[in-house]
């Protein structure tokens, strides 16, 4: 049995701007963008080499005090739009740190370079590279690669969705009290305290909750049934872009919001929700979410 890449090359022709294509370019930037990231100084390093305040080097915030950003994202961001302006020269970009417009091209390209920075800032091994294309609106083909364990995520539209070249499929789960269900938060104190309560209200009904820190990770594992269920308000565009057709392929339910921040059919969900669950529990799932106040998250 070929990967998801083959098996689409053989079942139809290919084209310069088809999802197969653009998964292989997807894949290749996203190793290269790994490699790259394994021979720059690393936070946690510093800090054991002496360094008084790991928040000093290289690393600044954004929204608040806790969301911060590192040199490693600003490199690595200008490295994929590097070997995209080279692979891809008429496509749009817009990345996580260096912005970018959604301009009348047939392709964006929508770059997270590390889903998961506090992970990577601390030296935890969860934060991913992620890199997607989407045209019309909607991802046709994307890339999730975790440079600690070299993982390699990816999913064309139609095309399936691998890990290391193994095809995934969601878990078979069927009970919401079976349910391992993953999730995450904000970095605002104010709406974490909402989706505590929210999540609170939810764990006596599922199995128990896991937070990893990476939204990419968290969509890739439910794709490989890794968890059955994740729920978190207020991740952005490039968190989930490639993620979330990962997920879709491998069988998944998923619920995301416009990817410009427009507001999605009125569900009781919150518009900025993204929700993705085995089928089996999908719709029990999303009703736990309404009761316990997703809509006011």
């Amino acid at each position: 049995m070929g990967t998801a890449s083959e098996r689409t090359s053989n079942s139809a022709p290919e084209t310069a701007d088809g999802p197969a294509t653009l998964r292989r370019i997807a894949e290749g930037i996203v190793v290269e963008a790994a490699e790259h990231l394994r021979g720059l100084p690393r936070p946690w390093d510093e800090a054991a080499a002496g360094s008084a305040d790991v928040a000093r080097d290289g690393v600044m915030t954004k929204s608040t005090r806790t969301d911060v950003v590192t040199a490693s994202d600003h490199a690595l961001e200008s490295l994929i739009r590097a070997r995209l302006a080279v692979l891809r020269p008429a496509d749009a970009v817009v990345g996580e740190e260096q912005g970018g417009a959604r301009a009348a091209t047939d392709t964006v390209w929508v770059i997270d370079p590390i889903d998961g920075t506090v992970n990577f800032l601390y030296g935890l091994p969860w934060y991913a590279i992620s890199l997607a294309a989407v045209q019309d609106g909607s991802t046709v083909a994307g890339a999730v690669l975790e440079p600690e364990s070299r993982r390699l995520w990816s999913a064309a539209r139609d095309g399936g969705a691998t890990c290391d070249g193994r095809r995934l499929r969601v878990s078979g789960t069927t009970e919401l009290e079976l349910t391992m269900l993953a999730t995450g938060f904000s970095y605002s104190a104010q709406r974490r305290t909402r989706q505590i309560n929210m999540i609170s209200g939810m764990l006596p009904h599922v199995r128990d909750v896991r937070r990893a820190g990476s939204a990419a990770l968290d969509l890739c594992a439910v794709a490989a049934g890794w968890v059955d269920g994740y729920i978190e308000h207020g991740s952005n565009w490039w968190d989930w872009a490639a993620a979330a057709l990962i997920a879709t392929e491998a069988g998944a339910v998923v619920r995301v919001p416009g990817p410009t921040g427009s507001v999605p059919p009125v569900d009781g969900l919150g518009p900025d929700a993204v929700l993705a669950a085995t089928p089996g529990i999908a719709d029990e799932l999303a009703e736990l979410a309404r009761r316990h106040g997703a809509a006011q998250v």
